[in-house]
């Protein structure tokens, strides 16, 4: 059985214009979303009072090579995993370009749309941030987000990152504890015929499965 779902809405309309609103961004390329993706998700809004946590599935990452036949079903998955939840969103921003997705680019778009309290909220692992002056125009991107960087090692060290506070970057770490899931674990664990449960939502698993992702590189 094939399912296939293709929201392209630009889910963004849900967060109403005129309403000034306290707003954190999710991006990334979850490939596949995970259990770990949503429980931050959760844990960022309740414990920074976020309105609204917005996911944005990247279309083209310039970091990473993806196979563009998945750009549709990663966008599926994140649909479905953020099913329920009021106060997280999806947007299609980075799909209507159809080119490599620069953050800078978007975060600018979404200050011209929407009424932002203060500065727009930026969640990312420590991985990530610790390349974050490679990323497009990332002098500039630092002027216009706070990052909220959550652990992706047990070997996580906050004076590592020291340097970029120096240069203008404003940040803090999340207490949300290290669990050791990703989305390369489980792809991993699929390719190789091993269990999921553990790792991936319900609703994603079924899906992953009702498609044949992941079975091969």
């Amino acid at each position: 059985m094939y399912i296939e779902y293709l929201y392209f809405e630009n889910i963004c309309v849900t967060l109403i214009k005129g309403n000034i609103m306290k707003l954190c961004v999710y991006q990334g390329t979850f490939n596949p979303i995970h259990k770990i993706h949503l429980e931050l998700a959760k844990y960022a809004r309740k414990h920074y009072g976020f309105d609204n946590v917005l996911f944005i599935p990247a279309y083209i990452p310039p970091h990473k090579s993806l196979n563009k036949t998945l750009a549709k079903h990663r966008f599926n998955m994140v649909k479905l995993a953020i099913s329920g939840y009021d106060y997280l969103k999806i947007s299609d921003i980075e799909y209507k370009t159809e080119g490599n997705s620069y953050t800078y680019n978007t975060i600018r778009q979404l200050y011209n749309n929407y009424d932002i309290d203060g500065r727009i909220n930026f969640l990312i692992g420590t991985d990530a941030f610790s390349q974050i002056e490679t990323w497009y125009r990332a002098d500039d991107l630092k002027e216009l987000v706070h990052f909220i960087v959550f652990k992706r090692t047990n070997s996580f060290n906050s004076t590592d990152f020291d340097y970029l506070k120096e240069k203008g970057y404003s940040f803090e770490f999340s207490d949300m504890d290290f669990i050791d899931i990703s989305s390369t674990k489980l792809r991993n664990n699929i390719k190789s015929g091993k269990q999921i449960e553990d790792m991936e939502l319900p609703i994603v698993k079924e899906y992953i499965e009702k498609n044949g992702l992941y079975l091969k590189d």
